[in-house]
């Protein structure tokens, strides 16, 4: 399934992202760097077990083992104390990269409730794309009888873009779902 993906950037995209640019050198054309999924978990500062089914959702999710973060400072509104475990983070690179684009393109987002496209305007200047989504349960890996809370999570595609526009370009090229 990776090599699917791969393989089609460089025989699709990569051939009409330096046509559509007129690049001089290949090297330019942007390509995937990374694509990052962090699970923020609230609820842990006061109960420790939550981190647990976050952690091992997020597993599921993305084939690889993710970290837990922790607060950098106190917080005393929120409760929250210096070096308390607050969410878990992955960052995918190469196969387990592409083959997680694939499964969130072709089954995951068609599978979100009323859904419209994702948010064309949510890049960050520098060629990033950051969303959104409300609910772990559109990944098919997610059991829904055994999920404890409805949690959200953020996903950052980092490519080596130095536009918006060209980013922009790169996504639709892995058939993302732009909704402008």
């Amino acid at each position: 399934m990776a090599a699917r993906l791969r393989e089609h950037y460089t025989k699709v995209v990569f051939p009409a992202l330096l046509e559509e640019f007129k690049y001089k050198n290949p090297m330019m054309v942007p390509r995937l760097e990374k694509i990052v999924i962090n699970m923020g978990v609230g609820e842990a500062a006061q109960d420790a077990k939550k981190i647990d089914s976050a952690l091992a959702e997020l597993t599921a999710i993305s084939g690889q083992k993710p970290i837990s973060t922790r607060a950098k400072t106190s917080i005393a509104g929120f409760k929250l104390r210096e070096n308390q475990v607050v969410g878990c983070k992955v960052t995918l690179r190469a196969d387990h990269m592409y083959e997680f684009l694939d499964r969130l393109v072709n089954i995951a987002l068609p599978r979100v409730r009323d859904f419209r496209g994702i948010p064309g305007k949510s890049f960050d200047g520098r060629g990033n794309y950051a969303m959104g989504l409300k609910e772990q349960i559109v990944f098919p890996e997610i059991n829904y009888d055994k999920v404890e809370t409805i949690r959200g999570m953020d996903i950052i595609f980092v490519t080596t873009a130095k536009t918006d526009a060209e980013a922009k370009a790169l996504l639709k090229g892995f058939q993302m779902p732009f909704a402008n």
